[in-house]
C-alpha cells in the first residue's frame, strides 16, 4: 500500500495567522438602517404582440383603467399588446420625498416578452399597506436578443419616485444597537472592548453574540451622524468558527477559522494518513523510508497542502474529513450545501 510521506509543520509549514482588523462598518449593521421591499400590481403596454392576449385579471385591469379615464366599455378589453406585471422595488434607508429608485417588473400572465413596453402608473406598498412610491416608464430589458430568455423580466432604472418617508428621526436617538452580520461572542466581545476604548467610557455592551447596544454620550446628543461616522470606522479583528464548507455537488471545499487534527491515522484508498507525535520527542518528525508524521494539532491548511502535492482528488478531501469528524479527530465543524 503506499503511504502519503507528511512532513511535520515545523519542517514545512508556519502557523502565520491572516487574520486582519476590519472596519466596524464591515462587520455590523445598525437597527433601523435598511432597505424596505415595496410591490404593486400595474399593466404594460405598447408590447408588439408579445403580451398577455387576454385573461381575467389583465382585461380585467384593462376595463377598470378605461372606467377611470373617463371611458366606459361595456365588455372587458382584450388585447396582446398589453401584460399584467408584478412591480418591486427596495426603498433604501433615510429616502426623501421625490427621491428616484430603480424598479424590477415581472410578468405574471402569458406575456412572451416585455420587450419595448412602458409601465403605466403603479403606485408600490410596503407590508403595512401603504404607497411609499409610484413607478411608470419604459422597461430595459438589458439589450436581450428577440426570443433570449427571461425577456419576461425588465428593470426601469430610475423607475420609481418616493411618496412616502420611513421616519426614523435617526439624530435624535439616544441609543443604537448594533448587529453583527456573522453571530460570534468572540467578535461581540472585542467590538465591545474597542468602542469603549476608544469612547473613554462604558458606552458599548454585548447583550449577545449578535447584539451590541451603544449608549450615545452627552456630547454626541444630536450629532449620532457624527458619533456613527467616528464608530463606524473602528476597527476590530474578527474571530470566526473552525468550519468546514463542503459542496459534494461541485467539489468545492472551503475551511475557515483553527481548524485541527487531532491525533489519528486514516487509511482511504491507497492512501493512508497519520497523524499524531512524530519520533524524537516532538521536535522535528522523524523521516523514514516508509513515512514522515504530522504532529498532532496540525492545522487542516497544512493537511491539505500535502495530500494536493500528492494528486489527492476533491472526492477523496471530502471522504477523509467526514471520516475525520465522525471520528472526532477534526476540532471543528463540517457543513454540507
Amino acid at each position: 500500500m503506499k503511504r502519503i510521506l507528511l512532513l511535520s509543520l515545523s519542517l514545512l509549514f508556519s502557523n502565520v495567522s491572516f487574520a486582519k482588523a476590519s472596519r466596524l462598518k464591515d462587520l455590523v449593521t445598525v437597527k433601523g438602517v435598511r432597505e424596505n421591499p415595496i410591490i404593486g400590481y400595474g399593466l404594460v403596454i405598447g408590447l408588439n404582440g408579445s403580451g398577455d392576449g387576454g385573461g381575467e385579471i389583465t382585461n380585467t385591469s384593462l376595463k377598470r383603467m378605461f372606467q377611470k379615464l373617463g371611458l366606459n366599455p361595456q365588455t372587458e378589453v382584450t388585447s396582446k399588446n398589453v401584460a399584467a406585471v408584478i412591480v418591486t422595488a427596495k426603498i433604501p434607508p433615510f429616502a426623501r420625498v421625490g427621491q428616484k429608485i430603480d424598479v424590477t417588473v415581472s410578468s405574471i400572465g402569458d406575456a412572451s416578452s416585455l420587450a419595448g413596453g412602458t409601465l403605466l402608473v403603479t403606485p408600490l406598498k410596503g407590508g403595512d399597506g401603504n404607497v411609499y412610491a409610484v413607478a411608470n416608464g419604459p422597461l430595459s430589458i438589458g439589450g436581450l436578443k428577440q426570443g433570449a430568455k427571461f425577456a419576461t423580466t425588465g428593470l426601469i432604472p430610475s423607475g420609481a419616485s418616493v411618496e412616502r418617508e420611513i421616519n426614523l428621526d435617526f439624530d435624535r436617538k439616544n441609543s443604537l444597537r448594533l448587529s453583527l452580520n456573522n453571530a460570534d461572542f468572540t467578535t461581540a466581545a472585542r467590538i465591545e472592548r474597542t468602542i469603549n476604548q476608544e469612547l473613554g467610557g462604558k458606552y458599548a455592551n454585548a447583550k449577545d453574540a449578535t447584539t451590541i447596544d451603544l449608549i450615545v454620550p452627552v456630547h454626541y446628543q444630536r450629532s449620532v451622524v457624527a458619533l456613527m461616522a467616528i464608530v463606524e470606522n473602528f476597527k476590530v479583528e474578527t474571530d470566526q468558527s473552525a468550519k468546514i464548507i463542503i459542496n459534494e455537488r461541485t467539489g468545492t471545499i472551503v475551511a475557515g477559522g483553527d481548524v485541527l487534527l487531532k491525533e489519528v491515522a486514516i487509511s482511504h484508498g491507497n492512501l493512508t494518513i497519520e497523524v499524531g507525535e512524530g519520533q524524537g520527542g516532538g521536535q522535528n518528525a522523524a523521516k523514514s523510508a516508509s513515512a514522515v508524521y504530522f504532529e498532532e494539532k496540525t492545522t487542516l491548511n497544512d493537511l491539505v497542502k500535502a495530500l494536493n502535492a500528492y494528486g489527492t482528488t476533491p472526492e477523496d478531501l471530502i471522504s477523509i474529513f467526514q471520516a475525520l469528524k465522525k471520528n472526532g479527530s477534526i476540532i471543528g465543524d463540517i457543513e454540507l450545501i
